[in-house]
């Protein structure tokens, strides 16, 4: 695959009807075939809960990345760290990264470029390509990396906004419907006690402070027994 026609299959790809993960995976495939030199390549996240492998072209990528993460060095980890790009033209004798050239080589890769997603925010992660051969990547294999990292990161950008718009929304439906059972509450008090709405809320305060469980709960539980004995 040609460099033009990579960047139409990227263009094609619909961030609202895939999953990141599954555009992950096509951006590395798409990079793998149109990358020059590039054997293997894989996408690193690093979450809370530590990095992980989200897409994969190849067991190598794969076990490369593993041994990164469980020795916790290597480069793509560095790149992801510092939002840079990691090139090694000779696995062999590199010596950055205790016990990882040994490791690579063992897979048959032989240079390796990653480069780190652009992007500011809680997760970080790298676009890592894999070569059999040595000095594969030369300045036009660089910056094309670089392209389809940066559109693994608007992938990964627009993904978290979907996320944490979607938890925004829950979060005002919950307040919502807590409001609405609270004010519900406040009208059963005011309809026993012949009381004003203030008052009514202060009954309902003190009652959770009482029972120490919180305001809606103990709203709820009012609109609940008032529902049965009706």
């Amino acid at each position: 695959m040609d460099t033009i026609d990579a960047f139409r299959e990227l263009g094609r790809i619909d961030l609202g009807e895939n999953s990141l993960d599954g555009v992950l995976a096509r951006v590395a495939e798409l990079a793998r075939d149109a990358v020059p030199g590039a054997a293997e390549v894989s996408v690193t996240l690093v979450r809370d809960g530590g990095p992980r492998t989200v897409a994969s072209t190849g067991p190598a990528a794969s076990a490369i990345d593993e041994w990164q993460y469980s020795y916790h060095r290597g480069p793509c980890l560095d790149a992801a760290a510092d939002r840079r790009t990691v090139c090694v033209d000779e696995v062999e004798g590199e010596r950055r990264w205790p016990g990882w050239a040994e490791h690579a080589g063992s897979v048959g890769v032989r240079s390796a470029l990653t480069v780190g997603l652009p992007i500011r925010q809680a997760v970080v992660g790298a676009l890592n390509v894999y070569a059999t051969t040595s000095r594969a990547f030369d300045d036009e294999a660089v910056e094309l990396a670089r392209a389809f990292t940066g559109y693994a990161a608007i992938a990964l950008a627009n993904a978290e906004l979907y996320d944490s718009t979607a938890a925004l929304v829950r979060q005002m439906q919950a307040a919502m419907a807590s409001r609405a059972v609270i004010e519900q509450a406040k009208g059963i008090v005011m309809g026993q006690r012949r009381c004003g709405p203030d008052e009514a809320f202060a009954v309902l305060t003190k009652a959770s402070q009482d029972a120490n469980r919180k305001l809606r709960d103990v709203a709820a539980d009012l609109v609940r027994r008032a529902h049965r004995r009706s």
